[in-house]
C-alpha cells in the first residue's frame, strides 16, 4: 500500500508526440530575444515539474507555491537578457526560483509574529487531518514501526530512546549501561539502516511525488504568458 500517492484530481501529464521536436534551451533562448515570446512557453513545459518540486520543498503550501512559480517566471523572463550562459539555463532559472522561495519565506517569518491568531490558525489548520492525510498518516505509521521492527535489538533499542522517547545521549547511555560513543554510533547506524529499508519499500514510487500535472502546468502557463504580454 502506497505512503503517498499523486492527488486524484489531477490528471496524468500528457506526452508530447513522438515524433515533436526539442529545441535547445539556447535555442528558445534565442528564439525569445528575438520578439517570439510565446516560445517561454516552452520553457516553462520543460521546467514546471522541477521548478514545482524546489518551490514547494521550500515553502510547503500549495497556492504559495504556484504563486511563487509565477513569480520567479515572470522574474526570469524580465531578466533574460542578463543570462550570460555561464551557467546552464535550467541552473539559472532554478535559483530564480529559490531566491523567490527564500525571499517569500523570509517575509512569511516576519510576519507570523504580528498576528499570533493567524498563526494560530494556520498551525491548528496544518495539524488537523481529514479522513485522507489519518489514512495516509496510518500507513506510514505502520511502515515506520515495521521497518523499526527491523532493526537488530541493540539499534532498535537505542532508537527507540532517543528518537522515540527522546531521551538525551547521556540518559540513554545511562539506561543501557553503555558509553556515550556507542549510543552515538548505535543511533547513526539505526538511522543509516531504517533510511534503507524505507527507501526499498517506497523507492519505487518517489519519482512519482509531487507531480506536476497538466491541469496546473496549463494554468501557470496561462497566467504567466498573459503577464510577459501585458508587459510588452
Amino acid at each position: 500500500m502506497p505512503v503517498m500517492s499523486v492527488m486524484a484530481d489531477e490528471t496524468p501529464p500528457v506526452p508530447l508526440p513522438e515524433d515533436t521536436v526539442h529545441p535547445s534551451d539556447e535555442e528558445i533562448i534565442e528564439r525569445i530575444r528575438g520578439g517570439d515570446t510565446d516560445s517561454f512557453e516552452l520553457v516553462m513545459r520543460r521546467y514546471n515539474q522541477r521548478i514545482y518540486r524546489t518551490v514547494r520543498a521550500i515553502l510547503r503550501e500549495e497556492d504559495e507555491t504556484t504563486d511563487v512559480m509565477q513569480e520567479a517566471y515572470v522574474n526570469a523572463f524580465s531578466h533574460l537578457a542578463d543570462f550570460s550562459g555561464r551557467a546552464r539555463f535550467s541552473t539559472w532559472l532554478t535559483r530564480i526560483a529559490v531566491h523567490e522561495a527564500l525571499g517569500r519565506l523570509r517575509k512569511r517569518k516576519r510576519l507570523e509574529p504580528l498576528d499570533e491568531t493567524d498563526s494560530e490558525d494556520l498551525l491548528m489548520t496544518s495539524t488537523v487531518s481529514g479522513p485522507e492525510n489519518r489514512a495516509s498518516d496510518g500507513e506510514l505509521r505502520v511502515l515506520l514501526e515495521q521497518a523499526v521492527d527491523g532493526l537488530p535489538e541493540t539499534f532498535r533499542t537505542t532508537f527507540v530512546l532517543r528518537s522515540i522517547e527522546q531521551l538525551s545521549v547521556a540518559e540513554t547511555a545511562e539506561v543501557l549501561g553503555i558509553p556515550e560513543e556507542t549510543v552515538k554510533t548505535r543511533h547513526h547506524r539505526a538511522r543509516e539502516r531504517l533510511q534503507r529499508a524505507l527507501t526499498e519499500r517506497v523507492g519505487s514510487t518517489l519519482p512519482d511525488l509531487f507531480g506536476f500535472h497538466r491541469p496546473r502546468c496549463d494554468r501557470v502557463v496561462a497566467n504567466v504568458l498573459a503577464r510577459i504580454k501585458a508587459l510588452g
